[in-house]
Order: structure tokens, then sequence, then C-alpha cells
């Protein structure tokens, strides 16, 4: 696979990635021609490269502390009827539990 021969340079992968898809059998680009989209030959420098632009752009939820940051986590546990009722709230309004969670924190630690 693609990813592979970046992994093999020493490049970080993120280690939650779930792979979804499978696409077969790795080919052997110098002996076989694959044309991209535009007619390019696909090279494994290509294949490299074009693997490398696709890994810097693939990254999980932008950071709330800032770029390249990784936010806090806090955890908690709360009754089943509550976790519904944020979930119920959540939906309503179109966002997250999370980001419901956030603005309470917040309205009470300033109060």
């Amino acid at each position: 696979m693609l990813c592979r021969s970046i992994l093999e340079e020493g490049e970080e992968v993120a280690t939650k990635t779930k792979i979804k898809y499978v696409l077969g059998e790795d080919i052997d680009l110098k002996k076989e021609v694959f044309l991209l989209n535009n007619g390019e030959r696909l090279t494994d420098a290509k294949a490299r490269q074009i693997t490398k632009d696709v890994l810097k752009r693939v990254h999980g939820r932008p950071s709330l502390t800032g770029p390249k940051k990784v936010s806090p986590e806090v955890k908690a546990r709360v009754p089943e009827k509550l976790k519904r009722k944020l979930d119920r709230e959540a939906k309503r309004q179109g966002v997250t539990p999370s980001a419901i969670i956030r603005e309470a924190l917040e309205s009470y630690l300033s109060a």
C-alpha cells in the first residue's frame, strides 16, 4: 500500500485512523501503467507526494485550544435520563452534545 512506504520513511500517521476501504493488491508502478485524471502517469514518487498531501489534509476535529494543539478532554458520568435529555437537546439545536456541555460550563464558571 502507498501509506506503508511513507510510514517506512519515518512519517507519523494518527493512531486512531480507521481504514474504511481496501482497494486490493499493491501494484508495481514501474511495470504497470496507471494514468491520473489529467493523463499523467502515476509513478512511485508521484504516489508518495499525493499520499503526503492527503495526509496533511486528514485530521480530526479542529482544536479548541489553538492551531496544532490538542484540546483537553473532560469526562463525567451522568444518569441515563440526563444523557437522553442532552442528546435530544443537541439534536433539536443541531449541535453536538459537546457544544452544549461547553456552553453550560462557560456559563456556570463565568457566573
